[in-house]
């Protein structure tokens, strides 16, 4: 059945945690990328041995934003500072609601004067462009949303591209046909591909060095293919969807807060604007964590290791609660390390009679796209575990973590509940299945070496 807005679909559903917990769609998919070119084994060890192509061009919304009005509009939804954003540069852009829990963020690229674009999920071109229209900025908005389908053909502005890895710089510099210029962190500058100019921001996703690329979509097997040829002799292998996300484990960055708009007469409006059959409307719940109250499963900047990133230099939407937050954050950002005998015992249940525990898939286990599962500690809930996977690097199955800070600590052992309650919501990607607690250690986030050595300060580690 289809709702006029959001907030029609809550009311139908008498309560947002009820609405997305039955949502019959499963994970965030990584559409049209084939689901593996090779194996996610090799996938994922190339992208810290040698390299890897990651193809980017499907699977998030893009939102261009010009005008003079346009840095004014950011300014006042978001947290970071603009104070010396300029063009060529890029920030990881965050909203917060009105109580200072997380909308949504995105990569947001300063394109030219008047010019810029959002990319992500679309939670976060939302909350720009409610505010855009109602307040009456001087701005265009422009949208091209990513693609769902297989089957039919898929047509979108632009093609994106990283290139990352330890051999990355070699791949570049031939692809290039000559030393690639010196590009800060999250700083942009163009590289030459078969003759063509081509815009490239200095970016890191799996922890090692390496530059995103754009162009036009009708470019895109032609930049490919000179991609793949010229890593040919440096190992690069292009990745599949099944290992794609799985990266962001070893790089500590957790991609699918709760959006934080399901509740609070301040934010009515917004959801009487939001679609009934959107993003926020169907996007679907799962994990062990299991409460009535929406705003339990809301989070903090700090909470997912954007703390340093929250600036009261400019007025913004949740400054005022943010201020109050920011003198004694809770809960930390971790990596939890799963132990392997309780992985397996999980995963042996499937080889018994009787009701199995909730199937591990690997490498990406997520049968949700908002995952939330209980931490606890001596029987006491301390925490939560969020996006989680297997790494074929680490041989670990890792998972992101939130816990009160008086349990972070580098060593600390916490129990993970795997499964959900009473046999299962009625997902369609959940089994009936019973629970099991799995042992975990917390671990240094980011969780590769790789990645907590070359990352710019500041960027998912936290550090200043």
């Amino acid at each position: 059945m289809s709702y006029k807005n959001l907030e029609e679909a809550i009311q139908a559903a008498g309560n947002p945690v009820k609405m997305l917990r039955n949502s019959q769609l499963g994970p965030y998919v990584y559409p049209v990328v084939p689901s593996e070119f090779s194996n996610w084994r090799d996938e994922q060890r190339a992208w810290k041995e040698t390299c890897v192509l990651f193809n980017q061009s499907y699977h998030m919304a893009d939102m261009w934003i010009k005008g003079p009005d346009a840095l004014k509009l950011l300014s006042a939804t978001g947290i970071n500072s603009f104070a010396n954003f300029s063009v060529n540069k890029a920030k990881q852009f965050v909203a917060c609601n009105y109580d200072g829990y997380v909308l949504g963020d995105g990569i947001l690229f300063y394109l030219d004067k008047d010019e810029l674009v959002l990319v992500g999920r679309p939670s976060i071109h939302n909350w720009v462009q409610y505010h855009g229209e109602k307040d009456g900025y001087k701005v265009s908005l422009s949208r091209d949303e990513r693609s769902v389908a297989r089957d039919v053909p898929i047509v979108r502005r632009l093609y994106r591209y990283q290139i990352q890895g330890p051999t990355a710089p070699q791949v570049l510099n031939k692809l290039n046909g000559g030393p690639v210029p010196d590009i800060k962190f999250f700083n942009m500058g163009e590289i030459t591909v078969r003759g063509r100019k081509v815009r490239a921001l200095r970016h890191g996703m799996s922890g090692a060095a390496g530059l995103e690329i754009w162009g036009p979509h009708e470019e895109r097997e032609e930049i490919r293919a000179a991609i793949v040829e010229a890593g040919r002799d440096f190992g690069l292998r292009q990745v599949g969807a099944r290992a794609y996300a799985t990266n962001t484990l070893e790089s500590g960055w957790i991609p699918s807060p709760m959006p934080a708009v399901y509740s609070g007469e301040k934010m009515r409006p917004y959801r009487q604007w939001l679609s009934g059959d959107g993003y926020e409307a169907t996007a679907s719940l799962g994990g062990s964590y299991y409460s009535n109250n929406v705003e339990d499963y809301y989070l903090t900047p700090w909470d997912l290791g954007y703390g340093f990133m929250v600036k009261f230099d400019h007025d913004f939407t949740g400054r005022e609660a943010l201020e109050k937050i920011a003198k004694n954050p809770k809960r930390t950002k971790v990596t939890l390390v799963w132990n392997g005998d309780d992985v397996t015992r999980a995963i042996g249940s499937l080889f018994q009679k009787g009701i199995p525990y909730k199937c591990i898939d690997l490498p990406l286990t997520n049968y949700a796209s908002l995952s939330y599962d209980k931490v606890l500690k001596n029987g006491k809930m301390v925490g939560l575990s969020t996006f989680s996977s297997y790494s074929f690097n680490e041989r670990s199955m890792l998972s992101l973590g939130i816990l009160e800070n008086e349990y972070s600590a580098v060593g600390t052992e916490v129990t993970l509940v795997w499964g959900e309650e009473d046999g299962g919501s009625t997902k369609p990607t959940v089994e009936r299945h019973k629970q099991i607690e799995i042992r975990t250690t917390v671990g240094p986030v980011p969780y590769g070496q790789q990645a907590r050595e070359s990352y710019a300060e500041g960027w998912r580690t936290g550090k200043k």
